[in-house]
């Protein structure tokens, strides 16, 4: 079904995809919530890697705040891994 080409490609863009994950595991975001008072800090992949919080914020108010400095932080990884992988696939399929 495929041509030895094709398959070349494939396993090329693999291990592309392998060595972006890498490197996004080094690569960090951070989402902030009430002027930094909450702050959560993701790798590229969106792996929670930190979350640190300021001052006296309890109950419903500090996972509201994690949850929105959480999503900023996602947010950013999200961008960050999509223009890696964008990026890599440039030299591998034409027209990306």
């Amino acid at each position: 079904m495929f041509g030895n080409g094709m398959m070349k490609k494939l396993q090329e863009m693999q291990q592309q995809v392998e060595e972006v994950k890498e490197r996004l595991n080094h690569i960090k975001m951070v989402g902030e919530a009430r002027d930094g008072d909450v702050r959560v800090e993701v790798n590229g992949n969106g792996v929670i890697t930190d979350i640190r919080v300021k001052g006296d914020i309890q109950g419903d108010e500090l996972i509201s705040l994690i949850i929105t400095a959480g999503n900023r932080a996602l947010e950013a990884a999200n961008r960050t891994k999509e223009m890696e992988m964008a990026q890599s696939a440039k030299g591998i399929i034409p027209g990306m």
